[in-house]
């Protein structure tokens, strides 16, 4: 299985994706959200990073109020998994506990401390070869 990382960069406002294999990720395994996570074990030198939330392989959010990991369906008036439309809507709705482990597809992280290289060295798009808006086929 693997796990798609978002680290997000408030200096920059950019986020970065990163793809994991199984190994890698089992470094996430057992964390909580808000948990801080060395970079270095994700190939961030320097770095550290906060796990802010995620979704599980079925797209359900995980929810920090929700402890363990089962599904459980909660009243939300907002928060992961629910955006009220107009004041005071709520809805029941299932979301996932707050620790990650194998059924976790999709990590979100913060940056709360930077290395010494900006993140773009190493999470930065690499740049493709032909293809792009300049080369179309007439």
């Amino acid at each position: 299985m693997e796990f798609i990382l978002c680290i997000g960069d408030p200096k920059t406002g950019r986020t970065y994706r990163l793809d994991l294999d199984k190994e890698k990720g089992s470094v996430l395994m057992g964390k909580k959200i808000g948990d801080i996570v060395p970079g270095e074990s994700l190939g961030l030198p320097g770095y550290r990073l906060k796990i802010t939330g995620g979704r599980d392989k079925d797209g359900f959010p995980l929810h920090p109020g929700v402890h363990g990991t089962i599904r459980k369906k909660i009243l939300l008036s907002g928060g992961p998994g629910f955006r009220p439309r107009h004041k005071g809507d709520r809805r029941t709705k299932l979301v996932r506990g707050n620790i990650l482990l194998e059924d976790v597809k999709q990590i979100n992280l913060k940056v709360v401390e930077w290395g010494p290289e900006p993140i773009d060295n190493y999470l930065g798009k690499k740049e493709e070869e032909g293809g792009g808006a300049d080369s179309k086929n007439e």
